[in-house]
């Protein structure tokens, strides 16, 4: 250890063990700290996102990731444990998904969640929009959730689309088969229904002789109606809804 630094005790709960080397999950280590970093620092150097904790105690009390350490301190950090929240607590304004996410944005915007996403975004536009609208940022990329601008991420452990939805409705207690309107696919507009007279012009001979029911988009102007792709997404949802405890029926 160098001479300036002193050791500092630290253990990590639940899935923020999941962020770091094997032989540290679940139990306590030592670490050794400088005198200039604050938790924070520290958290983030071992690799946990401060957007992934949700309280810190050192030597049992409470205290703000921006505190300074001292030796011998005690430091126990905890993930947002967000389904113990009150309803009201754990609803969000809305999510911002990485370049990475773009069917778990499509996903979302179905089951009518405001979900930001654009393929040509970098890190610093995504967190600046996920910031000026107070969304919560979905991603894979640690590096991201430890941007000095973030202000509220989750972690996605799975790779698939599925797998990712069903984790962020466990997490923030989404009713995925809750019925709210649906959100376009492609720009994240808001849906209106729209008289078939209407929307004819825009329709396939096929489209229009098969269906009766029609969205259109108050965004882009794209038409919806609930063909075998609405069919598809809507099995979709209740399978990631099953995975994620709720086992109602979309």
């Amino acid at each position: 250890m160098p001479d300036d630094h002193f050791s500092v005790e630290f253990r990590f709960y639940a899935e923020l063990g999941d962020f770091l080397p094997l032989e540290r999950r679940g139990r306590s280590f030592e670490h050794p700290v400088a005198p200039h970093q604050s938790a924070k620092h520290v958290i983030e150097a071992l690799g946990v996102p401060h957007g992934e904790v949700g309280l810190l105690l050192i030597n049992g009390e409470t205290a703000a990731m921006d505190c300074r350490l001292a030796a011998n301190d005690r430091v126990a950090v905890l993930p947002v444990l967000r389904r113990l929240m009150k309803p009201e607590a754990a609803s969000v304004a809305g999510f911002a998904a990485d370049v990475h996410l773009g069917r778990l944005a499509r996903y979302l915007r179905f089951a009518g969640f405001d979900t930001r996403w654009q393929s040509t975004w970098d890190d610093a536009e995504l967190v600046a929009v996920a910031a000026s609208e107070k969304r919560v940022v979905l991603t894979r990329d640690r590096a991201l959730l430890m941007h000095r601008a973030l202000q509220a991420g989750c972690y996605l452990r799975d790779k698939e689309p599925l797998a990712q939805l069903a984790d962020v409705a466990w997490r923030y207690a989404l009713d995925l088969c809750a019925g709210r309107p649906a959100r376009c696919l492609e720009c994240n507009g808001v849906l209106e229904e729209i008289r078939k007279p209407d929307v004819a012009s825009q329709l396939l001979p096929g489209t229009l002789a098969g269906f009766d029911a029609f969205w259109r988009c108050t965004g882009c102007r794209r038409v919806f109606w609930r063909g075998s792709h609405w069919k598809h997404l809507r099995a979709s949802l209740e399978k990631a809804a099953h995975a994620a405890g709720d086992h109602g029926s979309c």
